[in-house]
């Protein structure tokens, strides 16, 4: 069995990039827009509701691939690591999965059923931001989202136009398997909190392309910076440093290093480069953004291309919100946001 297939974690080096709010914006969406209504498929529950003996296993295995006709190939073969075809092979290969005490599979799927008996909560927060996406962008395709139990396979994959979502990974912080599996910096979005952000996060990724024709800092930032900016707009009444993927502790201190930092980047003349090993230090996930100070946050270059697209959008009020995320020109973003921390 894979125990750690890396192949469908959305790590934070995605998914934390898009997330935040700012503690100025305009105001975008009314109160009286329509949520959606985003379908939640409880896979997990019906995985772990099975008989634990393979024999009876394989028994039910026709019925779940009945109700779950698109997921279930995938959840063999990706998550659980064996052929779709081989029954007997899946039967106790799932046996093993829902017993396991090794690994703290058992456990884990224990809590994940405990965690998320209700998920209400998660489901009002996805309908009211998908109901703002969708009066933004109407053709936008709304995704499904099923939950499993992955043994820390996966966080989020698309499925078609769906999303699954590995509910094992949003188990608590503190969770002791995790020390296991992930890095400590990883740790602090793993909470239920995070889901509906991670959630649209991939949404707007894959929706809304990077157009820049140029590859530098600066429009890396600028790019992330909108889709946090947009984010924070879809998921309004979520806290700043929650969206973000920070603790309160990290976002207050970019707020007071705000001035010190843009300097830096600027007499170390980052803006235009495009070495991978810049842009990685800028906007990749880890313990802190090297190129700045072993005491910052990460990704303090997507944190200071949301200051700029946030200025940007306050200088520039008949710029809408769907012409700011149309915007490819960074030069342009950059001089008119009057950016001076």
């Amino acid at each position: 069995m894979k125990l750690f297939n890396k192949k469908y974690i959305i790590t934070l080096t995605t998914i934390a990039l898009l997330a935040v709010g700012c503690s100025k914006k305009r105001e975008y969406f009314s109160s009286n827009i329509p949520p959606a209504d985003i379908k939640i498929f409880r896979f997990d529950s019906a995985l772990l509701s099975l008989p634990y003996d393979s024999a009876s296993i394989q028994n039910s295995l026709p019925a779940l691939y009945d109700d779950f006709p698109y997921l279930m190939p995938v959840f063999a073969e990706d998550i659980i690591g064996v052929d779709r075809s081989d029954t007997a092979w899946l039967s106790g290969a799932l046996s093993h999965f829902i017993t396991d005490t090794l690994y703290g599979f058992a456990e884990t799927n224990k809590r994940e059923q405990e965690i998320f008996a209700d998920t209400k909560n998660i489901k009002k927060t996805l309908d009211l931001g998908f109901g703002r996406l969708r009066s933004l962008y109407p053709d936008i395709i709304l995704p499904d989202l099923y939950f499993i139990v992955s043994g820390f396979n996966a966080s989020l994959f698309f499925l078609g136009d769906d999303i699954v979502l590995g509910a094992d990974m949003y188990l608590g912080s503190d969770y002791p398997y995790y020390n296991k599996v992930v890095y400590n910096y990883q740790k602090k979005t793993m909470r239920p909190e995070c889901i509906p952000a991670d959630v649209l996060s991939v949404i707007l990724f894959k929706n809304i392309p990077f157009t820049s024709d140029k590859s530098r800092l600066i429009d890396n930032m600028l790019y992330r910076g909108k889709i946090i900016y947009l984010l924070s707009n879809l998921l309004k009444e979520e806290k700043v440093w929650e969206v973000m993927g920070y603790t309160k502790e990290e976002w207050q201190w970019c707020e007071r290093n705000e001035r010190a930092i843009w300097r830096l980047m600027l007499d170390k003349q980052d803006l235009y480069k495009t070495e991978t090993i810049i842009l990685t230090s800028y906007l990749n996930d880890g313990p802190f953004t090297s190129e700045i100070s072993q005491e910052s946050p990460s990704k303090l270059g997507t944190w200071v291309g949301l200051r700029i697209i946030e200025q940007y959008m306050l200088n520039n009020k008949e710029v809408t919100l769907s012409e700011l995320m149309a915007e490819g020109n960074s030069q342009k973003i950059l001089e008119l946001s009057q950016y001076k921390p």
